[in-house]
């Protein structure tokens, strides 16, 4: 009998602490009633003895799931969860803006979501950044290089365990830190679909970023766009509702209700790359990797807050020029609705550069009209 219950008990363990898989999410707390999409969060294990464990949140598109894209979505730092894009960018729920009251804060569904189009996969990278963990102390420091194999890896293994998925278009997407991750990870699958044994990810159109970083001479267009522009009130200045995203996931009842392990972090952050992860930024410029994958032939959309001063649509336009291709549609403004929503230029490349209006160094200032500028392009359509 007491063998029984150990052996039982080993199982209810295994079963509670599995990793390794997802798991469906129908309710969250803030929000009232089911969730009007599908979601899934879980983890997938990364290395040969997969001490890395990298968490998810995969959102079905809410269109076709069979024949939409699929998208892989991370966000900047490094170190920023990737449900500040979930959350704040482009996905179906946002956090009500509201005056915290010591209750779970309020989640409110949005009309800018690009899963209206698109399945996306939200991954918490590099290790430490969001519920990714790994479960015994890092050897090595994760490295710009290093964390494009990690993700390659662990699309390979998610595609694995999604095998519906297979099929679908796939685009590598991202912003700000991340325009120096993408264009690197986009190679590396490319270069690993011709490698024998191993599943093909179904790479054939291209990747978008936004705002993105892409070498520190970034930095030098900072005071020429300063001198341009004139500087917000403090009170607009002072008004972000990051705030709440903590209250909100550090909730014992939402990071249960995300099937988060109690034992992989404590206190969640945003972005602990400042003080908790050692990182080496080994990418000094990603330009390279752009030039490779224009020579792979992949579409690729680029686009700028107008008002972003961490890297200034400036930085983003001079590096463009520098691949020296082709002008094949010239500086226009884009429209929505008989207003000009930004401006756009394509080149011979396929790549499609654009500036968002008003917006900052996030799709989360202008949500509405990037959704419509991602709607286009991830259809074909000029913008």
């Amino acid at each position: 009998m007491k063998l029984k219950l150990k052996l039982l008990l080993l199982l209810l363990f295994i079963l509670n602490h599995h990793v390794d898989s997802g798991s469906i999410v129908k309710f969250l707390p803030g929000f009232e009633g089911p969730l009007p999409f599908e979601l899934e969060t879980g983890y997938i294990g990364i290395g040969e003895k997969e001490e890395v464990q990298s968490f998810y949140y995969f959102i079905k598109s809410e269109n076709n799931p069979k024949e939409d894209p699929l998208l892989l979505w991370l966000s900047g730092g490094p170190g920023c969860s990737s449900i500040t894009g979930l959350l704040f960018e482009n996905g179906p729920l946002a956090l009500k803006s509201e005056v915290y009251n010591g209750s779970v804060p309020s989640l409110v569904s949005t009309t800018y979501s690009w899963t209206k189009t698109a399945n996306i996969i939200f991954l918490d990278q590099p290790i430490g950044a969001g519920f990714s963990y790994s479960r015994t102390p890092l050897i090595d420091t994760p490295t710009d290089t290093g964390e494009v194999k990690n993700i390659h890896e662990f699309l390979q293994k998610w595609l694995s365990k999604h095998p519906q998925f297979s099929s679908n278009p796939f685009y590598a997407c991202g912003d700000s830190y991340s325009g120096m991750i993408v264009p690197a990870l986009v190679q590396e699958i490319s270069k690993g679909n011709y490698i024998c044994c191993t599943p093909p990810i179904n790479l054939q159109v291209g990747y978008i970023l936004g705002n993105p970083i892409t070498s520190i001479e970034d930095q030098n267009y900072q005071v020429p766009f300063s001198h341009g522009m004139a500087l917000i009130s403090d009170e607009l200045y002072e008004l972000y509702p990051y705030y709440l995203l903590s209250y909100w996931i550090n909730d014992e009842t939402v990071r249960n209700a995300l099937h988060v392990n109690k034992w992989s972090i404590g206190e969640w952050e945003r972005c602990t790359h400042l003080r908790l992860i050692p990182y080496n930024k080994d990418i000094n410029n990603s330009i390279p990797y752009h030039m490779n994958n224009s020579i792979s032939g992949y579409r690729s959309l680029i686009y700028s807050g107008d008002h972003d001063l961490t890297v200034p649509y400036l930085a983003t336009q001079a590096w463009i020029k520098s691949l020296n291709y082709s002008i094949i549609h010239e500086w226009r403004p884009w429209m929505i609705k008989d207003q000009i929503a930004g401006y756009t230029r394509t080149y011979s490349n396929k790549m499609t550069f654009a500036t968002v209006k008003g917006s900052g160094h996030t799709a989360e200032y202008k949500p509405n009209e990037t959704f419509i500028m991602f709607q286009r392009w991830i259809n074909g359509q000029p913008l």
